[in-house]
């Protein structure tokens, strides 16, 4: 049974405590329930009437993906961010510059595919390719690369922002720069990326 984690509401600079709490709290709440519904019913729905055009334990396992993605996006999303935010050095420094050739051009593929999309922006570490990769996800189970980790998440669904922006994503995405927690991206990569 997974629990609510408390998400960090501390107040950042350009999102109001009303922007990320109004909207945040009661998603990421809905998804951690119904991913444990969705647990629970799996234990007992019946396998016999699979189906791929419809049946309970098909609906089931697509979303499975979606309800558990959604808690896990969320938890992440909150997790690398904070008041004032912090310079991008360290390993993720190094690792960025090496695999998008400078900081300033993974931010701009960073940025533009914030725009470009309509769920979630992942900064994701391929295991297998052994680099890191800017990915999309419209949705949050659609985009996911498989054998990676996400090192940092953006929301850019209009719920992150619209209370705050209105329609103005670029905006919000400036704001969203200024806390980003680089400190908590380099934890992740010493402990996933580093020990390969």
């Amino acid at each position: 049974m997974r629990e609510i984690k408390p998400l960090n509401y501390t107040q950042l600079d350009g999102l109001s405590e009303r922007q990320l709490k109004e909207h945040h709290d009661v998603l990421y709440a809905g998804y951690v329930k119904k991913i444990n519904e969705i647990d629970e019913k799996l234990k007992t729905a019946d396998t016999s009437t699979a189906n791929a055009t419809y049946s309970e334990f098909g609906e089931l396992k697509r979303e499975e993906t979606f309800a558990l993605n959604g808690v896990k996006l969320h938890e992440g999303y909150f997790d690398n961010m904070k008041p004032e935010g912090s310079e991008c050095s360290g390993k993720i420094r190094e690792l960025i510059e090496r695999d998008f050739g400078s900081y300033e051009a993974w931010e701009t593929e960073f940025r533009a595919t914030g725009l470009a999309g309509r769920g979630w922006v992942v900064l994701a570490y391929d295991l297998d390719e052994r680099r890191l990769r800017t990915v999309l996800c419209d949705a949050h189970n659609h985009g996911g690369v498989w054998n990676s980790i996400a090192l940092f998440i953006m929301d850019i669904y209009e719920h992150a922002y619209f209370l705050d922006y209105g329609a103005g994503r670029k905006a919000y995405i400036d704001a969203f720069f200024k806390n980003i927690n680089w400190e908590y991206v380099n934890g992740l990569v010493k402990k996933y990326v580093s020990a390969l």
